[in-house]
This record gives structure tokens, sequence and C-alpha cells, in this order.
């Protein structure tokens, strides 16, 4: 063990160094000796040589040269290194449970260490040789300091539970970092979702979006406001450094223009959090759908009746308006093989079982028959706008009754016509699934919703340019796809199918969206 620690700590300070022990002169030499390149190596990921050179940064094939110098690693022990560095909702429980299963299935040998400070640290062996092929370090800190360490060149990829804020981005444009925002440069690896809690004891069962954010301002103060006893409401939010933090604020509060109260009490972390709310029968608090724990979350419900609650369907399909990615924000280079396998592994059907199991919502696509949407379908009866006539609500169940709805949908950021981050991961997991031929010989159409505001032919329209305006980018994204074996067409029904009530911005979002249903 004694071993064991002295390696973590020397690996720590090669992590913290910033690549530093690369740093040093070295020459590529090709094979037959005719060219020969010198400078300072910044890094080797197994297969590619990074190296400063008079000319700028080169990458140069390591199969094609001979390495001279003191910053020349050693080939034939070579261990690839990551550093994941931010949000402990992702790094604490969801990345050790998908490293355990990815060295599972290439055949490695794991072993695990939490360190003095709470950071986690994996070795993969080599099950017949016994030498570590890769070393994964998650450093717990929160959404701000991952990035922070990114930008820094203290970590290989920054966890988060928010995207990259417009300061964050201008940063590491101006640290070389290129546009973080770019394709390939972010990807959304699960899904989350706030929730409202409270302890089990409090006779509320629900509560409104605008009431919520009158709670988090200071507007309503006592539980009689909200139908439950006479005592003051104590509020619980995650600090606001972390990512569950700050998108409580931005989720919640920037839609209604209001501002966070002073008495709001703040927790480093979820468990923190339920610990308190379920002592104390008179307070509510904001927390990760994943880290509930004992406590009771709220439903929210609507004015116009509709209530939602963080179910893994409602989340998937953004149904639930509180829905919050999982991000994983990656560097321009070239990571090590083994990390880069590690990666593409987050994508497979077993990976997505495992981030399932948990307690985290996957991405894999599902199909839900017609038989099993009775709810939403008898709320399209009972609260469509006074210009949709039951014409219009006959042609759509002649429509759908035959197709099959996935929960891929697409929702659109708020006053913008740009896909929410959520749906630009859509976008890239379905393009993918055509490419391999998930779709073959099927019928994908790409059907368009809207909130009830204007005219309802109006906003029928306004659906189906945003339905075609998807259809278009998952066609584009689609490069390797064989489009002439899958039908796609895209189709309308405006405020048919609301999914939220119209009565405020929340539910308006909800209601405008792009599904895809399948035959």
């Amino acid at each position: 063990m004694t071993m064991v620690r002295a390696a973590i700590f020397a690996a720590l300070s090669f992590f913290a160094s910033g690549f530093a022990a690369f740093a040093q002169d070295v020459t590529l030499t090709s094979r037959d000796g005719n060219v020969e390149i010198s400078g300072n190596l910044l890094g080797f990921d197994g297969e590619f040589y990074r190296v400063d050179t008079i000319y700028g940064e080169l990458t140069v094939d390591g199969s094609g040269v001979v390495c001279d110098g003191p910053g020349c690693p050693n080939l034939e022990a070579y261990v690839a290194r990551v550093t994941f560095s931010g949000s402990p909702t992702i790094g604490r429980i969801l990345m050790p449970a998908l490293v355990e299963a990815f060295a599972i299935r290439e055949n490695h040998e794991l072993e695990r260490e939490t360190l003095e400070n709470g950071d986690l640290f994996f070795v993969l062996r080599d099950p017949e040789e016994g030498r570590a092929v890769g070393e994964f370090l998650f450093r717990l800190h929160n959404s701000d300091e991952g990035f922070a360490d990114l930008l820094a060149n203290e970590s290989d990829i920054a966890m988060s539970m928010r995207e990259i804020r417009q300061e964050e981005l201008r940063r590491g444009a101006e640290a070389g970092l290129g546009d973080l925002t770019a394709r390939g440069r972010s990807r959304v690896m699960a899904l989350d979702a706030l929730v409202p809690v409270v302890s089990p004891s409090n006779p509320v069962q629900a509560i409104t979006l605008p009431d919520l954010a009158l709670v988090l301002s200071g507007g309503v103060e006592n539980w009689s406001v909200l139908g439950g006893p006479d005592a003051p409401i104590a509020v619980h939010l995650h600090d606001a450094r972390t990512g569950i933090g700050q998108a409580s604020e931005d989720l919640l509060l920037r839609p209604a223009g209001k501002s966070l109260a002073n008495a709001v009490v703040r927790h480093p972390d979820g468990p923190s959090l339920s610990a308190a709310v379920l002592d104390d029968p008179f307070a509510l608090g904001i927390t990760s759908r994943s880290e509930v724990g004992d406590t009771w979350e709220l439903a929210l419900s609507g004015r116009c009746g509709f209530a939602l609650r963080a179910n893994r369907r409602a989340v998937k399909t953004e149904d639930y308006p509180l829905t919050a990615p999982m991000f994983l924000y990656l560097p321009a280079r070239r990571l090590p093989k083994l990390v880069r396998e590690f990666l593409s592994y987050l994508r497979d059907p077993s990976a997505q079982l495992v981030i399932r199991r948990a307690g985290f919502v996957d991405q894999a696509p599902e199909e839900i028959p017609i038989s099993q949407q009775g709810d939403r379908f008898a709320n399209a009866i009972a609260r469509a706008g006074d210009e949709v006539d039951l014409t219009e609500l006959q042609r759509m169940v002649e429509t759908l009754s035959p197709l099959r709805r996935l929960t891929t949908t697409f929702r659109f950021e708020t006053g913008s016509v740009r896909l929410d981050a959520q749906s630009r991961s859509n976008v890239q997991q379905l393009a993918r699934a055509l490419e391999v031929g998930l779709y073959d010989s099927r019928r994908l159409v790409f059907v368009g919703f809207s909130d009830g505001e204007g005219p309802a032919e109006g906003n029928r329209r306004i659906a189906l340019r945003r339905a075609e305006a998807v259809r278009n980018a998952v066609e584009t994204a689609a490069e390797t796809a064989n489009l002439d074996r899958i039908a796609m067409s895209a189709e309308a029904f405006g405020e048919a199918m609301p999914m939220a009530c119209d009565d405020t911005e929340w539910g308006r979002q909800v209601n405008r969206r792009v599904e895809v249903w399948v035959r």
C-alpha cells in the first residue's frame, strides 16, 4: 500500500505540473534520418508527440520517428494519464461507476484510492503483465473550479452541471484553448434535474414555478401562502460556486427577473442539503434529482392543472422543465488512446445502462407507444387553445396513431431559435444512430409544437419551420448515413398538445418543441 500511495502522489505531482515533466528538450528524427525536429516536448499520448518548435507547436506520429533527449517517454511502459476536474455530482458516483465498467469490458484490473483531500484516483493494469496502462484522477471541487483547472492546463477534462459561461469562453480563447463551444469540444454524458424538496412531514405536495421563484427571492416567506402551515419557509440551496447552485438561479430566478434572497442557507453538496431539509419540517430545498435522499420531491404544478415530476422519461424528453444536463468539456489537443476509448465507451448502450443504474438519466432513445400517452392526449383535448378545433385534434391523432414517440426531443433556448444544450446533444445522438443504420427502412417524422401565444395558424407554421430546421440539422450531422434508406418528413400541430401552462415563460418554453415519432 505504501508503494501504491507513493505512486499516487508521484502521479499527482505530475498532473499538477501542467505536463511540466514533458517540457524538456527532445529531438525527433525520422527513421531514414532525413528529417529532424527539435524543441520542447509538450505531451505524448502513446501515439503522437506534441512538440513546441521554432515553427510553432507540431504534432508528430511516433511510429515514424526516434525520440532522443531527457524528456522522451518510455514507450514500452507508457501510461495513459488523464485528470478530470469539477462537479462532485458527476465525479463522485457516476464517473467511478463508468470507469469500473470500462475496465471490466476492456479486461483491465482496477485499483481505486480515495485520496486525503477526497479526490479519487484509479489505476488500470494489464492483467497479464501487472503494469499500469492508465491512471484516472478525479478532482472533486465544483463546476467553477473545473473550468478554472481546464483553462490553467491543470486538468484535461472539466466536469460541469452547467454550460460554460461567456467569461470562461473568453478566457479559454485567450489561453489558447480555442472555441470551447465548437463541435467536439463538449458533450452531454448524462442527464439530471433540479427538484424542489421538503421534509416528508410537510403537507405541501406541489408548487408552481412562479411561486418557487417567489420563495427563492423572498417574495413568499410563509408556508400558508402555498397551502401549508402558518410557519416561515427556510430556503436551502447548493453553494453559489457549484453548477447545481448556479443552475438553480439561472433556471428559476433569471426568467422571472428576480434576485436571490439574503436568508438562503447554502450547502457544499447534495447530501448535506438533503440532510438539513430532512431535519426541518419547514425547509424547502433545491437539489439534484440524483441526491434527493430521504426528502420528498414536490411536483411542479401549473395554475391550469398540469403537474410534472422529474421521472426518468420526463427528464429524458425535457418535458420536465428543470432538466440539468451533465457536461464534459474537452481540450483541443489529442488525448491518450485509452482515454479516447473511454470517452467513446460513454456513448455505448452498456454505458447508458450503467448511467441509469447509478441513479442518473441516460440518453439512450426509447420508443413510447401512443397507448402509453393517454394523459398527454387527454391534456391536448382539455387544454388546447380556443382556435384548435376538433378537426385539427382528429388530424393529429390520425397522423400519430401509427407511430411511436422517441424520447429524443428538441427544445430551444429562452427567446432564441438556437437549440438548448441537451437538444444539440440530441442532434448528434440521433445522427450517429442514422449513421449506424439503426433506423434503416423506417420512417421518422419530426413533429413541431408551439405555445399558445398568437394566432393558431401562425403558430403551426412556426412549429413546422422549427421541425424542418431540426430535421435538416440531423441530416447534416449524419455525414456517413445512407439517407435513401430512411424516410424522414416534418409535420406540425402548433398549440394542439401543450405540455405545460402558457401563463409563464417556463410553460411556453416547454411547449415550444420538436418531437420525433417513428414507425
